[in-house]
């Protein structure tokens, strides 16, 4: 007797993910389509975008749908229009993965300029910020719904000329923490941080070149804490730090 497939763990949910044409970002956006889910692939680089649409869809998971969208440039306005877009399409949203992120230059504080200050803080907090607020109110229409913002092990500590970047990640916590805090009460949201530790990234690599590349896990190690972390078997975990290396359900 031949039974039938499981149902895959995130069938029907709908997850957004920022930076999706990034090594992360595939490596999730991949994950959770294996696993059923539909991803919306938001980046500003459509060739990006893109190949991993093509992959999806050669995989023969539930196709994606692609927003191009630059987070630094982005206003209120943009945001809204995403929201509108995915309500209308969609009807509800399950997962946003924060996961766009820049590094821009290591160097003193008093080094760093005004612009790549903006540009750092725009895209690595302002954007989840105001993506978050917009998003939010059709998030609450689902029974359970799962935010991740993406921290970083080397900055998250406040180590010198970590500059704006580093700022950046531990502003990040805080607010995941805050966001957690409010919205535990209600219960359909759930908010946590992701660490995805030393991986096997360009951004990685970019921060420390003389790393030895074998002390470096493949970025394919995270599949499983992405599906985790949007599906049902993380419903009750809230306001919590998840770091990938030390990751035990």
């Amino acid at each position: 007797m031949t039974h039938p497939a499981p149902t895959p763990v995130l069938h029907d949910r709908v997850i957004l993910i920022t930076g999706a044409a990034g090594c992360l970002g595939g490596v999730a956006a991949r994950a959770c389509a294996a696993q059923g889910a539909t991803v919306i692939l938001l980046d500003k680089t459509i060739p990006g975008l893109e190949r991993i649409y093509d992959a999806i869809v050669a995989s023969a998971a539930p196709e994606p749908a692609i927003y191009p969208l630059d987070l630094a440039g982005a206003n209120e306005q943009h945001y809204r229009e995403l929201a509108a877009v995915i309500e209308q399409q969609f009807g509800v949203l399950h997962g946003l993965l924060h996961n766009a992120a820049v590094l821009g230059p290591l160097s003193p504080i008093v080094h760093c300029n005004a612009a790549d200050w903006n540009h750092i803080i725009d895209t690595n907090l302002n954007a989840p910020y105001l993506l978050t607020r917009a998003l939010l109110p059709v998030m609450e229409k689902a029974a359970d719904a799962s935010i991740v913002f993406t921290s970083d092990s080397a900055a998250r500590s406040g180590r010198a000329f970590w500059g704006a970047y580093g700022v950046s990640k531990i502003a990040v916590e805080g607010l995941a923490r805050i966001l957690a805090d409010e919205l535990e009460s209600k219960g359909a949201v759930r908010v946590n941080t992701l660490i995805p530790g030393v991986i096997d990234s360009p951004m990685r690599r970019q921060a420390f070149p003389g790393e030895n590349p074998d002390q470096r896990r493949p970025p394919a190690s995270l599949e499983e804490l992405y599906v985790f972390l949007f599906g049902p078997a993380s419903t009750t975990r809230t306001g919590e730090v998840f770091e990938a290396e030390q990751f035990n359900r």
